[in-house]
């Protein structure tokens, strides 16, 4: 299940997550996001139970981008423990993002 990430669930979805964590912050227009979009939809199947996937768009969720630095999009943040442990930005291969999880489970 692709999760939804907003000022509302973060702090319960992400911040005290008991699993890992994968971010898309995107945006509606953004075009590599789009691409990236059945990618990450992909990883969140494969990852059910054992990483929370999800996505926060960036138009909606402002504060949340900026809390993470993000200047461009697709950006990806790889959270455990409520902690930022690595990230990656633009269209990326499922395989690099897959090993990234990987490394944090």
């Amino acid at each position: 299940m692709e999760y939804r990430f907003t000022n509302e669930n973060f702090e319960a979805e992400v911040m005290n997550s008991n699993v890992p964590v994968l971010i898309d912050f995107y945006a509606d227009w953004c075009g590599p996001c789009k691409m990236m979009g059945p990618v990450v939809e992909k990883l969140a199947e494969e990852y059910e139970g054992k990483a929370k996937i999800g996505k926060v768009n960036v138009d909606e969720q402002p504060e949340l981008a900026q809390k993470y630095g993000v200047m461009s999009i697709p950006y990806f943040a790889f959270i455990k423990d409520g902690k930022l442990v690595s990230d990656e930005m633009g269209a990326v291969s499922k395989d690099k993002l897959a090993a990234k999880i990987d490394a944090m489970i």
